[in-house]
C-alpha cells in the first residue's frame, strides 16, 4: 500500500482537493485548498513502509498508537495539530476539518479500486488509526483555539458595554451636577428650567441602570415612542447651554417644525445627542458658536450639531468613530462618546454621520425615520 501511495500521490492529493472544493457550501480558497493533504499523505506512507520493514517502533512514532497518545505527541500529532491552529485562522468550521481528513481517505478507497490494487486488512488498519489519531489531535487543538478565541471576543465585547454604560452614567450624573451648582449659585426654584434639567439627568441614569438590569435579566427593550423634535431639541438645549457656558461657547438653535416628530426610545436619544453637543464644546474654539438645528428632508428627520474645530487631519472621519482611542488635538479617535451616540442611533433604525468642512469645523447629523405630530384643534 505504501508503494501505490507514493506513486499515486500527486493524482490522491489532486482527487482531495477537488472533493474539498465541490463540497456543498465549503467555498474553499486556495490557501485552504493547500493545506493538509500532503503532509498527512507523506506520513501515512512512511508509516505503512516501516510496517512493512516490521519496524513497529518507527510506525508507532509517525502515527501513534490506536487511540492516540496522552503524553507524547506523534509526528502526526504533532503537525495535525499544527494544522488544526491553521484551519481555524483559514476559517474552517469543525465539521470541515474532520471532512477534510475523511477526503483522503476516500480518495485512497476510490483510486484503489479503479486500479484493482487490493489492500491487506492491516494494511486498512493502520490507513484508520492514522487518520483517527489526526482527526482527533486536529480537532481537539482546533476546538481549543476555537473556544480562546470566543472567549477573547466575549472580553472584549463586556469590556466595551462596560465602558459605555460607564460613560452614559458619567455624562448623566455631570449634567446632573451642573444643574445643582447652577441651582445654588442662582438660588434658583427647583420647579424651572434648570430643575427640569436636573429632573430629567436623574431620569437618564435610572433609565440606564434600568436597561443594565433589562440586559442581565433578558427582559424586553423599550420600543419607543412618538414625539416632537421641536420639543425635544429645546430641551436639549437646555442642558447643553449649561456646558457652552463652561467652555466659553455660544450655543445657537434653530426654529423646528412644530408637527416635526420621530418615534424612538426619547431617553437613549437625548443622551446620544448630548454626546455630540459635549463633544462640540470640547473642541470647538474658544468664543465661537455651536449650532444644533433640526429639520425634515424628504422622509426623514435631520438633526445637525455644526462647531468650529477647524476641520479633521485627513483619514480623521473614518477614526471618528472608533472606540477606546486615545484622544489627540486632531480629534480622530474621541473615545466612546461618538461610538455610543452612533450606537444608539442606529438602534432606533437611524444614521450618525459626519461631514468634515475643512479650515471650519465639522457637522454631525443625526438621521432618523420622519413622523408628523397631528395638529392642534
Amino acid at each position: 500500500m505504501h508503494r501505490f501511495l507514493a506513486n499515486n500521490r500527486d493524482e490522491l492529493i489532486a482527487r482531495c482537493k477537488l472533493k474539498v472544493a465541490q463540497r456543498p457550501q465549503r467555498a474553499a480558497t486556495e490557501a485552504q485548498l493547500a493545506h493538509g493533504v500532503p503532509m498527512f499523505l507523506d506520513q501515512l506512507t512512511r508509516t505503512l513502509a516501516a510496517e512493512d520493514d516490521d519496524r513497529p517502533e518507527l510506525s508507532i512514532r509517525i502515527s501513534g498508537p490506536s487511540g492516540g497518545d496522552s503524553l507524547a505527541l506523534s509526528e502526526i500529532g504533532v503537525s495535525a495539530t499544527a494544522h488544526g491552529k491553521e484551519l481555524l485562522h483559514l476559517g474552517y468550521t469543525v465539521d470541515q476539518v474532520v471532512h477534510d481528513y475523511g477526503d483522503l481517505c476516500q480518495a485512497i478507497t476510490d483510486l484503489a479500486f479503479e486500479r484493482d490494487a487490493p489492500f491487506a486488512v492491516g494494511e486498512f488498519r493502520t490507513l484508520n488509526r492514522c487518520l483517527d489519531n489526526a482527526i482527533a489531535d486536529a480537532v481537539t487543538e482546533f476546538s481549543s483555539q476555537r473556544d480562546a478565541q470566543i472567549f477573547s471576543r466575549q472580553a472584549a465585547d463586556e469590556k466595551q458595554r462596560l465602558g459605555f454604560l460607564v460613560h452614559e452614567l458619567r455624562n448623566s450624573l455631570g449634567t446632573a451636577t451642573l444643574a445643582v451648582r447652577a441651582l445654588e449659585l442662582g438660588n434658583m426654584a427647583i420647579g424651572g428650567a434648570t430643575g427640569a434639567i436636573l429632573k430629567r439627568s436623574l431620569s437618564t441614569l435610572g433609565l440606564l441602570i434600568g436597561r443594565a438590569i433589562a440586559e442581565v435579566s433578558n427582559t424586553g427593550a423599550d420600543h419607543g415612542q412618538t414625539f416632537s423634535v421641536a420639543s425635544f431639541i429645546s430641551d436639549a438645549g437646555l442642558a447643553a447651554r449649561l456646558d457652552a457656558n463652561l467652555s466659553g461657547s455660544t450655543l445657537d438653535i434653530g426654529a423646528v417644525d412644530p408637527l416635526l416628530a420621530v418615534r424612538a426610545n426619547r431617553e437613549l436619544l437625548h443622551a446620544a445627542l448630548a454626546n455630540l453637543l459635549q463633544n462640540a464644546f470640547k473642541f470647538t474654539q474658544p468664543n465661537s458658536v455651536v449650532r444644533l438645528n433640526a429639520y425634515a428632508l424628504g422622509e426623514q428627520v435631520l438633526i445637525d450639531v455644526e462647531d468650529h474645530c477647524g476641520g479633521l487631519p485627513p483619514g480623521g472621519v473614518a477614526r471618528m468613530f472608533v472606540p477606546f482611542k486615545d484622544n489627540d488635538d486632531s480629534r480622530a479617535g474621541l473615545g466612546l462618546g461618538l461610538s455610543i451616540a452612533r450606537q444608539s442611533i442606529q438602534a432606533e433604525r437611524g444614521t450618525l454621520t459626519v461631514r468634515d468642512v475643512p479650515g471650519t469645523g465639522c457637522v454631525f447629523t443625526i438621521a432618523l425615520p420622519r413622523h408628523t405630530l397631528a395638529p392642534s384643534p
